[in-house]
C-alpha cells in the first residue's frame, strides 16, 4: 500500500510539475513560483482527493474505465473549491459561485486525463494461462512386448521412433536402429498403453522423445531426441494441438 501510494504522489508531482512548465488557462502570466507552487498544490491536492474517492468508490464498482469517469466527476466539485481556494491565497482571486461554476468546466476534463493516466499505470495485465504437456515415464509393461520383438541390445534402449517400411518396421532408439518383421497395425495394438502418439500413416513416436514441433500450411514435422524427424499428416495433426505441441 505505501509503495502504491508512493507511485501515486511521484505520478502526480511529474504531472504538477509539466503543468507549471506549460502554465495552462492564463497560469503563465504569474511568476514562475507562483505558477509551480499553484500547480503542485492543485494536481497533489487534487490528486489525493481522487485517490480516495477512488478507494472508496471500488467498494461498490470494479475497476475499468466506468470507474475512472465516476471518479472524475465525484471529485470535480471538491477539488474546484481547493483550486478556486488555492488561486484566492496566491493570486487574489475571488472567492464565489461565478468562479466556482467557470472552474467546473475547466477542471474535470483535467481529472479526467489523470485518472485515466492512473488506471492505466495500475491497469491488470491479462491473466497468462500456460499449458504444457507433461509426459509421465511409461510403465514398464506398456512396451514389454512390443520390446521382447527387439534384440538384446535394444530392448532396454530408449524407444524414440517407429516407422512402418512395407511388413517391416524400422524401430529407432537411442542404441541405434534395428528392423524388426511386424505390421504397423500390429505394433500399434501392443502399445496401445504407452506414451506415445501416431502422427502419419506410417509412423508413432515416443511422447517423451519430441523435442519440438511445427506446422505449417496443413502439414507438421517433429523433432525427435538424436535429431530425427518425423512427419505429421493433418490426419494427426489435431491430437498433437490437443496436447499442446502446436
Amino acid at each position: 500500500m505505501t509503495r502504491r501510494w508512493g507511485v501515486d504522489l511521484a505520478m502526480l508531482i511529474a504531472i504538477g510539475l509539466l503543468m507549471g512548465f506549460l502554465g495552462p488557462f492564463g497560469s503563465d502570466r504569474i511568476p514562475n513560483a507562483y505558477r509551480y507552487i499553484y500547480w503542485m498544490i492543485c494536481m497533489v491536492g487534487g490528486g489525493v482527493i481522487g485517490i480516495t474517492a477512488d478507494e472508496l468508490l471500488s467498494r461498490r464498482m470494479a475497476s475499468g474505465w466506468r470507474r475512472v469517469a465516476a471518479v472524475s466527476v465525484l471529485m470535480t466539485p471538491a477539488v474546484s473549491l481547493l483550486v478556486l481556494s488555492t488561486e484566492h491565497l496566491l493570486m487574489g482571486g475571488r472567492l464565489d459561485w461565478q468562479g466556482f461554476g467557470r472552474l467546473l468546466w475547466q477542471v474535470w476534463p483535467i481529472l479526467l486525463a489523470v485518472m485515466a493516466v492512473r488506471a492505466l499505470v495500475w491497469r491488470r495485465s491479462p491473466a497468462r494461462v500456460e499449458t504444457r504437456t507433461i509426459i509421465a515415464p511409461p510403465l514398464p509393461e506398456a512396451e514389454a512386448a512390443f520390446r521382447r520383438r527387439l534384440s538384446a541390445k535394444r530392448r532396454a534402449a530408449r524407444l524414440i521412433a517407429i516407422e512402418a517400411h512395407d511388413h517391416y518396421l524400422k524401430v529407432h532408439t537411442d542404441a541405434g536402429v534395428e528392423l524388426v518383421a511386424l505390421r504397423f497395425g500390429d505394433a500399434l495394438e501392443e502399445l496401445g498403453g504407452a506414451h506415445g502418439w501416431r502422427v502419419h500413416r506410417s509412423w508413432w513416436v515416443a511422447a517423451d522423445a519430441v523435442e519440438d514441433a511445427r506446422w505449417r500450411r496443413g502439414v507438421g514435422e517433429m523433432r525427435l531426441v538424436g535429431g530425427l524427424r518425423a512427419p505429421v499428416s493433418r490426419t494427426y495433426g489435431p491430437v498433437l494441438k490437443e496436447a499442446g505441441w502446436f
